[in-house]
């Protein structure tokens, strides 16, 4: 079982995060300030599984791959959202790493 975790560490703002895969869509979900949107779910056996993700907040957009069987993308089951962009994180308490920017 995997379980991803997407963290709201924006200033002051409402994070719209909004998951899907090939089999699942996770609909759009409004995360207040140090929130967290999670879900869990079994990767299938062909080491395909891919959960993308897209981020909205105030007129600014970011997409990435939450989870991505087939690549280094499934080491990180932790994302925070920064007004900097997003980070993700091996663990709980693991050390962040800039993933992406706001467009």
């Amino acid at each position: 079982m995997v379980t991803i975790h997407v963290t709201n560490k924006l200033s002051s703002k409402i994070l719209i995060v909004h998951c899907e895969s090939k089999e699942d869509d996770l609909r759009a979900h409004t995360v207040e300030i140090d929130d967290d949107f999670e879900w869990s779910f079994e990767p299938n056996v062909f080491f395909t599984t891919l959960y993308s993700c897209n981020l909205r907040v105030e007129g600014r957009r970011l997409s990435f791959a939450a989870y991505d069987q087939g690549s280094d993308g499934a080491k990180y089951h932790y994302w925070v959202v920064y007004d900097r962009g997003l980070y993700g994180k091996r663990s709980s308490t693991g050390g962040e790493r800039l993933m992406g920017k706001w467009n």
